[in-house]
């Protein structure tokens, strides 16, 4: 029957109208922004709606994080309200299934829960240099995550630099040093002044430890009986981004150099030990010493890349290992900060 002109709307369909849903794509749920305007490092990602889970956005955008990631290197994902070690593991398992243990460990750290770890456990009023993760190995992980679950109540950031500009800002001549040669890493296990070789290899077993060594092209020589252990292994100065060609400063010469230790303590070494026998160091690949003029050209380029901004409790960053190096500057009071690593490559896996 046709429609009278005297009949009365309904008012279920206003009410229905009136209390409909306004659609909201994932991309709108969170906003990007940047630290300052000239900071191109890192991104920020923060809600643009209350309660949003970042494990949920994370599993839904997948592919715009990946984008984010390869343009500028690091992601800081800021209020989210990520609150444990759980949850932080939890987002990093929405984006890579292939986290990572911490083996052929040159730092002490312990593990948390799962794969998260805690950041190095150095002294507090120490600073740690700027490196890429494990690029004094022969495999490394290329994503490198950073829960902040605890901030300090002064100091404690995490610097970071983009690994292309501080190979660009290296003199032409240095670079190409380390390019040609490689960088040799020696180190001793069992003095007591460094992490044992169990801790290192995370084993007791010395035949696991030399098939390990072979596989990763690292020369070892047992000491005292066995009771000591020294290993050699030449690895790459410069890498490849493996997605954009582009070349990166990819090694930690600087930081295993016996010159990176405060005075007072690289005397004490050097007067206890043969410079072979330092518990580490590192040298040009063909074992020549490493000129201290390169040393600090190197370090000069990491100190004018830095970024640092101060840590928010619950923030997660994310890192392009291969593409940006990060650090840590002195802290005062409690700081709890942990890590996680994802997807290795190399040659040595």
């Amino acid at each position: 029957m046709p429609e009278t002109q005297n009949e009365k709307p309904s008012l279920t369909g206003i009410g229905a109208v009136r209390r409909k849903a306004v659609s909201v794509s994932r991309e709108e749920l969170v906003k990007q922004t940047r630290l300052s305007p000239d900071s191109p490092l890192p991104v920020v990602m923060e809600p643009a709606v209350p309660e949003v889970s970042l494990k949920a956005w994370t599993a839904s955008n997948r592919d715009l994080i990946d984008t984010l990631l390869l343009r500028h290197g690091g992601i800081l994902f800021r209020n989210f309200g990520v609150r444990t070690d759980e949850d932080f593991e939890q987002v990093m398992r929405a984006l890579t299934s292939e986290l990572i243990d911490y083996t052929y460990r040159s730092t002490p750290r312990q593990q948390v829960s799962g794969k998260v770890y805690t950041s190095t456990e150095y002294p507090a009023d120490q600073s740690i240099p700027m490196h890429n993760e494990m690029s004094y190995a022969s495999n490394w992980p290329q994503k490198i995550w950073f829960f902040c679950a605890q901030t300090a109540e002064t100091g404690g950031e995490t610097p970071i630099a983009d690994s292309q500009r501080v190979f660009a800002r290296i003199d032409p001549a240095v670079r190409q040093r380390f390019a040609d040669r490689g960088v040799m890493y020696v180190r001793n296990y069992g003095d007591g002044l460094d992490l044992t070789w169990q801790n290192v290899f995370q084993t007791e077993s010395k035949a696991e430890v030399e098939e390990r060594c072979r596989r990763m092209g690292i020369e070892l020589e047992w000491k005292d009986g066995g009771n000591r252990l020294r290993t050699r292994q030449v690895c790459q100065a410069v890498l490849e981004h493996p997605r954009t060609g582009d070349p990166l400063w990819f090694n930690q010469a600087h930081l295993f150099h016996v010159s990176s230790l405060p005075a007072e303590m690289r005397e004490t070494l050097l007067s206890t030990f043969p410079e072979e026998g330092l518990p580490r160091n590192a040298y040009y690949g063909d074992g020549s010493a490493i000129a201290p003029e390169d040393l600090e050209e190197i370090r000069r380029a990491y100190a004018e890349e830095s970024v640092a901004f101060p840590w928010q409790e619950g923030d997660v960053l994310l890192l392009d290992n291969l593409r940006v190096a990060h650090g840590r500057r002195p802290f005062a009071g409690k700081r709890r900060v942990v890590v996680g690593m994802a997807e290795p490559m190399g040659t040595g896996i």
